[in-house]
């Protein structure tokens, strides 16, 4: 209990630092763990869930605002982030019929 003020700290930083994406699931989750996480290791973004690293990388689609560059360079290092549907970068899952 002596960290959760420090996590509620964090938890709007995080969103921040994340484009402000809107607080529903699955999202809310990814922010409340990812300050969780940043506040137990005593250092932001040592430890990045997979979860966050596939909304950066723009899995989850386009952030409603900018994502913190740093982060982003974070994750990606020279990649570039999905500009589309994530759904076009697939393999067609089924045969034609």
């Amino acid at each position: 209990m002596d960290k959760f003020n420090d996590v509620l700290l964090e938890t709007p930083k995080v969103r921040k630092d994340l484009g402000y994406p809107p607080l529903v699931t699955p999202m809310s989750q990814m922010v409340g763990v990812q300050a969780t996480v940043n506040v137990l290791v005593g250092e932001r973004y040592k430890n990045i869930s997979k979860e966050v690293k596939a909304y950066i990388k723009g899995e989850y689609g386009r952030a409603p605002g900018e994502i913190d560059k740093d982060l982003m360079k974070k994750v990606l290092g020279d990649e570039e982030p999905i500009k589309g549907r994530f759904a076009d970068t697939l393999e067609p899952g089924f045969e034609k019929g």
